[in-house]
């Protein structure tokens, strides 16, 4: 079982950037591949960017380039820096955790409850 808490989310104006966190319990994160997706209203929630277990990294055309997802395996914590953010970002990110190595797929055994990204014009 693991269990995934999201940080770093708020209010930003286009241009800027923010940095989410999200904090994983148990022993074996180190083994878990970990995405992130994000959620705008109305619409389907969507893969951002997946980092495996040994490190390589993927992620969706829209945010290449200005988005950066990492991993540290001794704090249990993968993170998604968010550069040049447009407000077509805003919707809330949500990090997952799979042992299937699973990239772009929703299907994820393991879910954050969330946190709120706004980009402002």
């Amino acid at each position: 079982q693991v269990q995934l808490v999201e940080s770093g989310g708020g209010l930003v104006q286009a241009g800027g950037s923010l940095r989410l966190s999200c904090a994983a319990s148990g022993r074996t994160f180190s083994n878990y591949a970990m995405g992130w997706f994000r959620q705008a209203p109305g619409k389907e929630r969507d893969f951002v960017a997946a980092i495996r277990a040994m490190g390589s990294t993927y992620y969706a055309d829209s945010v290449k380039g200005r988005f950066a997802i990492s991993r540290d395996n001794t704090k249990n914590t993968v993170y998604l820096q968010m550069n040049s953010l447009k407000p077509e970002d805003t919707a809330v990110y949500y990090c997952a955790a799979d042992l299937r190595g699973l990239i772009t797929s929703t299907q994820y055994n393991y879910w954050g409850q969330g946190t709120q990204v706004t980009v402002s014009s």
